[in-house]
């Protein structure tokens, strides 16, 4: 018998692109999916520099059950790590049915073909959003969720999906992480975040910004109730993210049912804070303006990251001003991202009948 694969999907993603280099760093026998709708299979070819291994790829869109199932067939798959999905707060408020159609209805297809491929173990990549406006800082997982925005909701129900899911089999096994921000790069500077178009993130933005990309940065609001006016976010580094991945992956093999995991550093940040953390890995300070607050922003998302570190044997270790450094080793390095590579899959990679 062949040895069983994680499944990983929008694993061309930057926390999924990550979570693969962590998978085959470990050698674990890895497939990996995207339709690279927002990515660029110029990842995958990365991921290979960096681990020195060739990545199973295929540009599957999740809504494609059809394709979904073909995957399963051809690849013996034990458990599945999902990243798949759109993923912008302010977005997902201007284009609210892209986003339950894609997430949720892609979600659903992926577990009906998880079901019908007799794989039962999912590791989901959830967020600090579905807690909405929360009352308890830091953040338990205990706290009661309820989501201020779209992209928030649909993590919300795909948690409330899968849960009502193991409940119903009983023998499904499933990890819902809620992170929180994640911040930095490989050390390598080989990978990073890519946004394409106008960066819907604090650190990539800045990281525009520092190059002469971007003129200036927009801080959405200095009227919350924080020391500087500022929101403020719990800035996890991508790596640190990855390996959590890892760690429930882990955990699937005690057969633990669905639990929730936050994934943070325990430690909040302030918007200023981050310009001013990152200007000093730039070495000067960065431009900013203050603006209006942004639809679906909170003043607070702090993780309490205790029961990750106690069940998982996880803990967060990169610190912020490494993260920095490597954001801006990243972008050094990549001026343009990944956008001056041809980010196109080869065509026998391709399986779609939509």
């Amino acid at each position: 018998m062949s040895e069983k694969a994680v499944l990983v999907t929008g694993g061309a993603g930057y926390i999924g692109s990550h979570t693969v280099i962590e998978l085959l760093n470990t050698d674990q026998k890895v497939v990996v999916i995207d339709n690279l709708t927002n990515s660029s299979y110029e990842a995958i070819r990365r991921i290979e520099t960096i681990t020195e291994k060739k990545v199973i790829f295929y540009k599957v869109d999740i809504l494609d059950k059809k394709a979904l199932l073909e995957v399963f067939q051809r690849h013996e798959i034990w458990a599945v790590i999902h990243f798949a999905g759109l993923k912008a707060v302010g977005e997902s408020s201007k284009i609210p049915l892209d986003y339950y159609y894609n997430n949720i209805s892609g979600t659903i297809s992926l577990l009906q073909a998880m079901k019908e491929s007799n794989v039962n173990n999912i590791v989901f990549s959830s967020s600090a959003t579905v807690y909405g406006d929360p009352t308890v800082i830091p953040i338990p997982e205990t706290l009661p969720t309820g989501s201020t925005n779209p992209y928030g909701r649909t993590k919300q129900f795909i948690e409330h999906i899968i849960r009502d899911l193991c409940t119903a089999e009983g023998n499904w096994n499933a990890a819902l992480l809620r992170y929180f921000n994640p911040a930095g790069a490989h050390p390598s500077g080989i990978l990073g975040e890519n946004p394409l178009g106008v960066p819907n993130n604090l650190m990539p933005f800045l990281a525009q910004v520092a190059i002469g990309k971007r003129e200036c940065l927009s801080v959405f609001g200095n009227d919350y109730d924080t020391p500087d006016g500022t929101c403020i976010r719990d800035y996890i580094n991508v790596v640190d993210l990855a390996k959590g991945h890892l760690a429930a992956l882990n955990k699937m093999k005690d057969d633990p049912g669905c639990v929730e995991y936050n994934l943070g550093t325990g430690h909040g940040n302030t918007v200023l804070e981050m310009i001013h953390a990152f200007s000093k890995a730039v070495g000067h300070e960065l431009p900013y303006k203050i603006v209006e607050r942004r639809p679906g922003d909170v003043r607070n998302l702090t993780a309490n990251p205790t029961k990750a570190n106690k069940e998982l044997h996880w803990k967060a270790e990169v610190g912020l001003d490494e993260t920095c450094a490597s954001l801006w080793n990243w972008q050094t390095k990549n001026l343009n991202g990944l956008e001056d590579c041809p980010g196109e899959a080869p065509a026998e990679t391709i399986i779609s009948y939509m």
